[in-house]
């Protein structure tokens, strides 16, 4: 029986378009994330999941612990939901009203941790609360691009804070103001975990595998000096680096003490680009064949779920199963239709099903309002994302 047959099966009662997550996939990346974690806590990015039923499930998984939200007003409903008393928000928030919930809730208090990398953002929450505020728990984030160069970044665009000193300075001002506690300290190392080095042309993978192996390293010791200068100021609770793509070289670091993963569990399409790891597909979607225009091409219902970032063929939804389908160059996705062609076309009727994979993880969650899932030719259950809870954290 061909997967396709099998995802088929196990929805034959239910009307397309329509979302499912593989468990036994998404079982078998949790397994390989920790194996690749070798003993280091896996702290769950939630935006690569978004669907609560799933972050429960990988959190009662050894060696997964406490999640990693985008949003603060995610972090407070999680609190509220019981999902988890270890929240770090990996964004700086301007939410005035989240911060006064925040502030209100002695038990949000104790479970999450903003992020910082400025006075500026101590001086936004003493604006949203008030001078004698509660005290807010605090993550100061440590910038890790690599700068090979005067004017040469590599990496996102995310904290001010680069050098030692600079961190601890910082780090300084955040222990000398009333209100605040610093527990910990981030580095997102995203040349190294959010970009494949198996895709392009052999020479670009080189140069990809070169960055990273020169980045990683002097990561290694740049973030090191760092911890220690902050440490010389403030204990911390954790050290939190990495993404799916950069387990292995974040948990060789010796001052790390979690990682960061989460679009490792649902195998988005980004990550084929990967030497290092091989995730399997976890999250498809199908969409009913609603037109024949000709012998070759078979369109799609709906279909258009363009990923974020810079836009291009790799933001695409890819065809899966059956195998054999491709889009079409001049239409690609589309709002409405999305035509697809290849051997397998010629065999599609109308009602049949094409399924697809998304280009990043957690976005797919944001067009449906229920996952289905599936343990192998059936239904196990269908659990609401954070849509279906009409939850919407922008």
């Amino acid at each position: 029986m061909t997967s396709a047959t099998v995802y088929d099966l196990a929805t034959k009662d239910l009307d397309p378009p329509l979302a499912v997550v593989d468990l036994a996939a998404f079982d078998a990346n949790a397994e390989d994330l920790r194996r690749r974690a070798a003993g280091k806590p896996i702290r769950v990015v939630s935006k690569s999941v978004r669907c609560r039923a799933l972050l429960e499930r990988v959190l009662a998984m050894p060696g997964f612990e406490g999640l990693m939200c985008y949003s603060l007003a995610e972090a407070i409903w999680h609190v509220e939901q019981g999902t988890t008393d270890d929240i770090v928000v990996a964004y700086p928030t301007a939410d005035h009203e989240a911060l006064r919930r925040l502030a209100a809730s002695e038990r949000a208090r104790s479970a999450i941790a903003i992020m910082v990398d400025s006075p500026e953002h101590l001086d936004l929450v003493d604006a949203a609360l008030g001078h004698g505020h509660p005290e807010i728990r605090v993550c100061l984030e440590l910038d890790a691009s690599w700068r090979p160069v005067p004017g040469v970044h590599v990496g996102t665009r995310r904290s001010p804070l680069f050098t030692a000193k600079q961190a601890s300075t910082f780090a300084r001002q955040v222990v000398a103001r009333s209100g605040f506690r610093l527990v910990g300290v981030m580095a997102y190392e995203g040349q190294i975990a959010g970009l494949g080095d198996a895709s392009g042309r052999r020479l670009n993978q080189l140069l990809v595998g070169w960055m990273q192996r020169r980045s990683a390293a002097e990561l290694a010791h740049r973030r090191g000096e760092a911890i220690r200068a902050i440490q010389a100021v403030s204990p911390l609770e954790f050290v939190n680096g990495g993404g799916t793509g950069s387990i292995e070289s974040t948990g060789a670091d010796t001052v790390v003490t979690e990682i960061a993963a989460g679009s490792g569990l649902i195998g988005p399409t980004l990550f084929d680009a990967y030497t290092r790891f091989k995730p399997r597909p976890a999250a498809l979607f199908a969409l009913p064949v609603v037109r024949r225009p000709t012998r070759n091409i078979a369109t799609l219902f709906s279909g258009g779920y363009i990923a974020s970032g810079p836009t291009g063929p790799s933001r695409q939804p890819l065809p899966y199963l059956p195998t054999g389908l491709k889009l079409l160059g001049f239409e690609g996705a589309g709002e409405v239709q999305t035509p697809v062609t290849g051997r397998a076309a010629r065999t599609l009727k109308l009602g049949d099903r094409v399924w697809l994979r998304h280009a990043k993880a957690g976005e797919l969650a944001e067009r449906f309002t229920h996952y289905h899932l599936v343990q192998g030719d059936r239904v196990e259950r269908t659990v609401p994302t954070y849509r279906g809870e009409h939850q919407n954290f922008g």
